[in-house]
Parts: C-alpha cells; sequence; structure tokens
C-alpha cells in the first residue's frame, strides 16, 4: 500500500490508482477494468475512500441510502461537504429529501415537460437553423451549450439573464466532489461565484411566478421550505441539470458522426431517440461518479466496510461492466436492447428529478440536427479535444461539417 490515509486495516481488495489524477481523467476506461476486475468493492488507498466500480455494487449502494448516505457525503473532501452542498435536495436522504424534491415536482413531472416539447423544439430548430450558413460548427459552444443554458435559464424564470458563465462555474463546481487535490481547491470559489450569482438575480421580484424559481419561493411563502433554500435548490439543479446535459449532446454528436451507420439509423428514425439517449449516457456518464457516507458497517463482495468510510459510487465504470452489458460494453451501439438501464441518472429515490428533461432535449436537438444537417461528419482539420474534470467527462469541442 502506498503511504495515505488509512487509519484503520483494510478488510478487502485496494488499489493505488488514482481516480482523479490526470492520466486517468484523460483515459478513465482501463482503469475501470482494473478496478472491476479487482471485486465489487475496492478501497483506493490514494482516495482514503471505497470504491464500486461494478453495475451491481453501484446499484445496490443507490438502492440502500440508509446504509450508504448522501449526508455530508457527496465529496470526498470535507470543505465541498460543508460548503457546497450541505443542505441542498442533492446531500439529502429520506424525509428531508423528499420535502426538498417536492418543491419542484409538479415542474419536473412527465406531463409537465412533455407540455414543453413544441417549445423545446422550436428553439432547437431555430438555433440549428441559425448554424445553417456555416460549413461548419462546434457541437458545444454552438449548440448544446447555449441551447440548454437557454432551456434552464427560462425554466428557472431567467430568460433575460445572461447565463453564459455558470457553463464554467457548473464545471467547477464538480471538481469539488473529487479527493482532494488541486482542482477541488480551484473549484471552490466558482461554487461561491455560482451562489453569489443565483442570490443576485433569483429574486423574487426578477422571476416570474410561474418558473421554477417563482415555484421556490411560493413554497417558501408556504412555509415549505426555508427562504435560504430557494436558492439552494435552484443552484442543485443548475448543477445537476445544465452540464450533464450539455457534455451528453456533445458526446452523442461525437460519436454519431465519427460512425456514419449509427448516424442514419438516429437521422432516418430507425432507433427512436430514447435509444440514442440511453447509450450515450450509458457509454460514457456525465457525471463519472458521486459520493456516499457509509452509516453502518456494511459488506460488499469481500470487502467490508466500516461505519463513517466515505464510497465512491461509479457511474462512468458501471456503464462499461462486461457483467451487464457483455463483451461489447466498450462498443457504442444505439440498437443496444438494455441501455435504459444505465445508471448515469442515479436510480432509486436519487433518480436524476430532470431525466425526462433531458430526454426532451435530446428529442428536440437531434430532430432539428436530422431535418437540416443529414450529412453531418465529423471535421478532420479540427479534432475533437476534452477539457480534465474530476468528475464530468468533458468536450472543449466537437467540431462537426454541416456540408461535408
Amino acid at each position: 500500500m502506498t503511504e495515505s490515509a488509512i487509519s484503520q486495516p483494510v478488510s478487502g481488495p485496494s488499489s493505488p490508482l488514482d481516480l482523479f489524477g490526470d492520466e486517468v481523467l484523460a483515459d478513465p476506461y482501463p482503469a475501470y477494468a482494473e478496478l472491476r476486475a479487482l471485486g465489487p468493492a475496492v478501497y483506493a488507498e490514494r482516495l482514503n475512500a471505497w470504491v464500486l466500480p461494478r453495475y451491481d455494487s453501484v446499484k445496490a449502494a443507490l438502492l440502500d441510502p440508509e446504509t450508504f448516505s448522501s449526508v455530508n457525503g457527496l465529496h470526498l473532501n470535507p470543505e465541498g461537504n460543508q460548503w457546497v452542498t450541505a443542505g441542498s435536495v442533492l446531500a439529502a436522504d429520506g424525509l428531508e429529501h423528499a420535502r426538498l424534491r417536492r418543491v419542484l415536482s409538479k415542474q419536473l413531472a412527465p406531463r409537465a415537460i412533455r407540455d414543453l416539447a413544441d417549445s423545446l423544439r422550436a428553439r432547437a430548430d431555430e438555433l440549428v437553423v441559425s448554424l445553417a450558413d456555416r460549413d461548419s460548427f462546434d457541437a458545444v459552444t454552438d449548440l448544446a451549450a447555449p441551447y440548454v443554458t437557454g432551456v434552464i435559464l427560462e425554466l428557472m424564470g431567467l430568460p433575460h439573464v445572461d447565463g453564459s458563465g455558470l457553463v464554467k462555474q457548473v464545471e467547477s463546481v464538480f471538481d469539488t466532489f473529487a479527493a482532494p487535490n488541486p482542482r477541488v481547491y480551484a473549484g471552490l470559489p466558482a461554487a461561491q461565484a455560482m451562489f453569489e450569482f443565483l442570490q443576485t438575480v433569483a429574486t423574487r421580484d426578477n422571476v416570474s411566478p410561474d418558473s421554477w424559481l417563482g415555484a421556490a419561493h411560493a413554497a417558501a411563502d408556504r412555509g415549505e421550505i426555508a427562504e435560504i433554500e430557494c436558492v439552494m435548490t435552484m443552484a442543485a439543479y443548475t448543477t445537476a441539470g445544465m452540464d450533464t446535459t450539455i457534455h451528453a449532446i456533445a458526446t452523442a454528436v461525437q460519436m454519431l458522426t465519427s460512425d456514419r451507420e449509427q448516424w442514419e439509423l438516429v437521422r432516418d428514425g430507425k432507433v427512436p431517440y430514447e435509444a440514442l439517449f440511453g447509450e450515450t449516457l450509458r457509454y460514457e456518464a456525465p457525471i463519472q461518479g458521486f459520493g456516499r457516507r457509509v452509516m453502518r458497517e456494511t459488506t460488499v463482495g469481500d470487502a467490508t466496510i466500516p461505519e463513517g468510510a466515505q464510497v465512491w459510487l461509479m457511474f462512468g465504470s458501471s456503464g462499461r461492466d462486461e457483467a451487464k452489458w457483455g463483451a461489447d460494453a466498450d462498443v457504442f451501439d444505439v440498437r443496444r436492447p438494455d441501455a435504459a438501464d444505465h445508471l448515469a441518472l442515479g436510480f432509486g429515490t436519487h433518480l436524476c428529478a430532470g431525466n425526462h428533461l433531458a430526454l426532451m432535449e435530446f428529442d428536440a436537438v437531434f430532430g432539428a440536427l436530422a431535418r437540416h444537417f443529414p450529412g453531418l461528419a465529423p471535421d478532420p482539420a479540427a479534432p475533437p479535444t476534452r477539457v480534465l474534470n474530476n468528475v464530468l467527462r468533458i468536450w472543449d469541442r466537437v467540431n462537426v461539417l454541416t456540408r461535408p
């Protein structure tokens, strides 16, 4: 074992891998396979935490919040748990989680999202048409980011606000979930800046009453949440629903344009957009992992995890688990019949509340691309590039040709 913070003997397999090191973040999947081979739970010496790399162990933990709690456990560092997500719906369990989630339950219900379908498709069509006079565009900065940011700000009740800076702030917030490293501490000020932005613009006088923020303020008026929880609620949904969808859309564009057959299946309607959505999230989970706090000693495979220990749920690894997905787990295929089983958006009580909205955004964006750019192809002059983030799989750019 390496010289790291092990305060008690470890019972079970262990590994010296640093999941948040640059080399692993650049291409995490070989490291994930190595961890899956060791067992369903592995002590990560460099992180002073247990990691769950297999599909079954991640799913079981998500279904057992009494043992694997989100409270004071989402981040693998104390500063993040205390300053970034404490008191939010993301970092709550049980009745407290239900209370906070209820604030936007009506707005995020499937029926409410279906009612948005026409406006979401019209917005996507307008944006894609605006790119028609170009020979190429960047699927991140020209398509996914402005589309998703515009949708989220309008639903929040802030369509008049410039949210261009929010994307980078949210990226930095995700950096704070990791075990301590320079990216964690660089991200903490960005998290504070996001809270200050929301506190400044998300006032009662600045939002429409029929918006997400309007619903949060109404809940505060009814005494269902505290006034300060309005901003915490919006911060949680902004963090969970913005960059994740942006980079999932960019990943789908990158994969479809690099495999003509896959693009034609989607473009020609031979597979539904739900299939593209599920396979994209399975293949490359936008959020690669989240933490949990173990509330009582528990056994996972050959590992005994003590009370109080931290666990990292490896969503990205679960999507490549051969035991679940077969020998072609590392292959992107929109025809995969069980892709919807992915865990990229959580499961159980912590299933992402915005999953229906994200699916509708996929439907709108790729429907518009299919109509206006049937020949969409990668730009050989500008290969896709990434930005390293502790938790998100982020694209810096994904340039594509409109008329190859």
